[in-house]
């Protein structure tokens, strides 16, 4: 296949890197600004997204600032090239209605990259609620938190989109992976309440933490906690049900389960592979097997719209002071 990679800053330079190790090697890049490259990603780079188009990539990977994901997305989808857009979908919802039409009217295959899906523990977690092991769901608590100035060492955090209102920052779609996991275990959110704001010494023009309370049409209620604050990071995710409890940490090995029925904690392993690039690769493969074999991604079109309709209703209700309803 040939690939378009739109954008190359540090997710797009890890897809290329990944391509490549998939054995993908005819890539080019769409790439507005000219910021030096490490050695070993040289890459042919296209500045004009028209004339990168031109050279009829199959696939291509949306990695650029999030308010620009739409845009090139639907040129893309007009010449009829596959999708990878990474999370999260946009920063609201103009032009996703004519791209999911574009996208349909072709049968384009659209993956949106929410790659904790891939990840073991949070699979296992999926499983185990589909056994009703822990009994009928009533609440969960989901938090992720992270010192942003630590993620890119090499850049200055002020600059990266995710502090930047301008390019679809803040910690609510930023870290939105939360939101699509819930849902993932969930199903459907129909009400929102949330306080979000701007809490620390940070210096960037949106929202560094937020409390988001969402409703699910099953009556089960998650709080969800997310930051760019936390030392040391923290990312997990405790489901409490009628008959036990579930417990997953992302940096811990496996699932913590209690049963009622045997009044006691165990540790349930995971499968191997957690390493944070292996959940990436994951990702990719599924996004080619899709491809090649038309079949339905994990993660579509429909579900990144949805993660964003939720996204979008909790920074309403934190602006607005109200609940919100997901339609």
């Amino acid at each position: 296949m040939k690939f378009l990679i739109a954008g190359l800053g540090s997710i797009g330079q890890r897809h290329l890197r990944n391509l490549r190790a998939l054995g993908e090697t005819d890539v080019v890049a769409y790439r507005r600004r000219s910021l030096p490259l490490p050695p070993d990603l040289q890459v042919r780079a296209v500045s004009d997204l028209a004339a990168a188009l031109e050279e009829k990539p199959d696939a291509v990977i949306v990695a650029n600032p999030t308010s620009l994901h739409v845009a090139v997305a639907l040129e893309a989808a007009r010449a009829g090239c596959h999708l990878l857009i990474e999370k999260p979908l946009s920063d609201d919802l103009e032009g996703v209605a004519e791209l999911e039409e574009i996208v349909a009217r072709k049968r384009l295959t659209v993956l949106v990259g929410y790659h904790l899906r891939f990840h073991p523990g949070l699979r296992l977690v999926k499983s185990l609620l589909d056994e009703q092991r822990v009994g009928r769901l009533v609440a969960a608590r989901i938090q992720c938190g992270e010192y942003l100035p630590v993620w890119h060492p090499w850049e200055d955090y002020r600059t990266s989109y995710s502090a930047r209102r301008d390019l679809g920052g803040g910690v609510i779609l930023t870290l939105s992976h939360e939101l699509d996991y819930a849902s993932w275990l969930f199903g459907d959110v129909q009400r929102v309440v949330a306080f979000a704001g701007r809490r620390s010494s940070l210096e960037l023009d949106v929202e560094d933490t937020a409390q988001i309370t969402l409703e699910f049409r099953s009556g089960l209620t998650a709080q969800v906690h997310l930051d760019y604050i936390q030392r040391p990071a923290a990312r997990s995710c405790h489901v409490l049900g009628e008959e036990g409890q579930l417990v997953w940490d992302y940096f811990g090995q496996g699932v913590m389960l209690y049963e009622a029925s045997t009044r006691e904690w165990r540790t349930v392993p995971a499968q191997p592979g957690q390493e944070r690039n292996d959940l990436y690769v994951s990702e990719l493969k599924h996004f080619l097997d899709c491809v090649n074999s038309r079949s339905e991604p994990m993660t579509p079109l429909s579900s990144g719209r949805r993660v964003l309709e939720v996204a979008l209703a909790a920074r309403q209700s934190a602006e607005k002071g109200e609940l919100v309803s997901v339609p």
